[in-house]
């Protein structure tokens, strides 16, 4: 067994709701087996606060998290990038900065819950859905023999994942 820990990074363009989940979800979920950052295309400059209310109430650690841009792991002193996740279209579509370590990428497109209009509820929902369906795909990703895997075998795994429905 490796010590190694992965590092991740999860792409968004605002940076307040489906990447900070996939960050909080998989520093936890990974059990020090990786590292999750997140950032933005053009952030928001805010956590949304129903992605706040919903990871304190499934007790994760929500000190530190803090809508930054992408600029930030794009420099030579960055942590070196093992994965870059891209979790809404519109950063897919984006031309990314240059990152350290040569990242293995993949696009894991999820329906913007900060968009959602409608009730507190209706939004609550929304956080829920993203929520989970980051979960799965989260869970198929810290199940991958990653080490054991090649290049092109792990890509088409990140790949596949990125097509599964919650």
């Amino acid at each position: 067994m490796s010590d190694r820990i992965f590092n991740v990074l999860f792409l968004c363009t605002g940076n307040s709701a489906r990447s900070i989940l996939a960050e909080t979800l998989l520093n936890h979920l990974g059990k020090g087996r990786f590292r999750a950052y997140s950032a933005g295309s053009h952030p928001s400059g805010e956590v949304n606060p129903l992605v706040l209310e919903l990871l304190n109430q499934q007790g994760m650690p929500v000190d530190g998290l803090r809508s930054k841009s992408w600029d930030e792991f794009a420099t030579p002193d960055s942590p070196a990038l093992d994965f870059v996740f891209t979790v809404c279209d519109n950063a897919a579509g984006e031309v990314c900065p240059v990152w350290p370590g040569q990242p293995m990428t993949a696009h894991w497109g999820i329906e913007d819950p900060a968009a959602v209009e409608g009730s507190d509820a209706v939004k609550r929902e929304a956080v829920s859905t993203a929520y989970r369906l980051l979960s799965r795909r989260l869970s198929l990703f810290l199940n991958l023999p990653i080490q054991k895997l090649n290049g092109l075998s792990l890509q088409q795994h990140l790949d596949d994942i990125g097509r599964t429905a919650g």
